[in-house]
């Protein structure tokens, strides 16, 4: 079995990323990513209920939202985006075709449905949650869902 040395040095980084990630401000960070990515002064807040907030902005053809339930390590971030109504022509064949993409395709994101809509979503918690993390996580879901909306609401939209 390998023994590793502890040095002075990676101390001191490693505690420098512990305090970055305990420090962040999840609310700020993530109105300065959806700050880059809106268009036309789209974007709004929702504060409705202690501690949690609701955005929505337009990316592209698509309206992306993102919810934070709070601010703690148990709290989660969820993005969303809707691309498709349902019900749809030929379920069987684009539920596969959904299915084929979330294992090649949507990275940390995935395809759902919400509601009778389907969605692209991806959601965790904010503990050890990174800003860089969080500028991903909106990016991906807005440009998978501003990607495909089109096209999947030519092959299967009513």
């Amino acid at each position: 079995m390998t023994s590793y040395q502890s040095d002075s040095e990676s101390d001191e980084t490693m505690d420098d990323l512990t305090t970055e990630t305990e420090s962040i401000n999840h609310v700020e960070v993530i109105e300065n990513v959806i700050d880059t990515l809106e268009q036309n002064d789209s974007a709004m807040v929702s504060h409705p209920a202690e501690g949690a907030y609701l955005w929505k902005f337009k990316y592209g053809s698509v309206e992306v939202f993102v919810q934070l339930t709070g601010t703690s390590d148990e709290d989660m971030i969820t993005v969303w985006s809707s691309v498709l109504k349902l019900p749809a022509k030929d379920e069987p064949t684009m539920m596969r075709s959904l299915l084929q993409m979330n294992c090649s395709a949507t990275l940390e994101a995935r395809f759902g449905i919400i509601e009778d809509q389907v969605v692209v979503i991806s959601k965790r918690t904010l503990e050890d949650l990174s800003a860089a993390e969080v500028s991903r996580l909106i990016t991906i879901v807005a440009t998978i869902a501003d990607d495909n909306d089109e096209d999947l609401q030519s092959k299967y939209g009513k």
